[in-house]
């Protein structure tokens, strides 16, 4: 009853809509044109079903679970992806706000939900996008060398709070949904990433770490920090 009511949950994320569509329309075709060009029907069995297993990984990587925080938010910061932390450290951010900030960094892998929800609530500052390269998202270097996009959050209590979204090897697209000026909320969809990549939330100094190295994030599920 419980896995029933959590797939009730899981929808299709509208980015995926043309991929999904034209990838379907491509196998499609390519299985029939093997079904027809060949007597031996062993090599048709064999495509179709990768194809069938093919699909059923994108199909996965689409997938966008309904999720409503449901604690309050005040000084809060939620996971803004799936994943895995991969960081915790001070560095010097030079993109925005140019002094030391706490980082904490989520890897998200193939098989992840790659959907982004605002890790605060707040008013959007600042957005930004950043060509760049497609190194592995888990590099160090990826954060200020790969494709990018930042986005700049001013929380209720005055705390200023960042959210890089970061292509990775296979990632190739990032969409980003804020615009500057308007309120955002824990539970709203930033954007998405399109395959492998990584999210960083950039925040003050002295901010409380709520998860270790290595941990399991849910996005809009998991708390990872907690403002002071």
């Amino acid at each position: 009853m419980n896995r029933l009511k959590k797939l009730k949950k899981i929808r299709l994320h509208r980015e995926g809509t043309e991929i999904l569509i034209a990838s379907a329309l491509l196998l499609a075709g390519i299985n029939a044109l093997v079904f027809w060009a060949f007597d031996c029907k062993i090599l048709f069995y064999l495509l179709a079903t990768a194809s069938i297993i093919i699909y059923l990984l994108m199909v996965n990587f689409f997938r966008c679970p309904i999720r409503l925080f449901e604690h309050d938010t005040e000084k809060v910061v939620v996971a803004p992806a799936d994943g895995r932390i991969v960081v915790i450290e001070e560095v010097d951010e030079h993109e925005y706000f140019h002094d030391r900030r706490l980082m904490i960094s989520i890897f998200m892998s193939i098989v992840n939900v790659h959907a982004n929800w605002y890790p605060v609530d707040g008013v959007v500052k600042h957005v930004d996008h950043h060509n760049g390269k497609f190194m592995k998202a888990w590099l160090p270097k990826a954060s200020t060398e790969n494709e990018r996009s930042m986005v700049v959050i001013e929380t209720p209590e005055g705390h200023t709070v960042m959210a890089r979204q970061i292509a990775g090897a296979i990632a190739r697209r990032i969409v980003t949904y804020a615009e500057v000026g308007e309120d955002c909320y824990i539970d709203e969809h930033m954007g998405f990433i399109k395959f492998g990549s990584r999210v960083d939330v950039y925040l003050p100094l002295g901010t409380e770490v709520c998860v270790k190295m290595g941990q399991a994030t849910v996005g809009n599920e998991t708390v990872i920090a907690k403002l002071k």
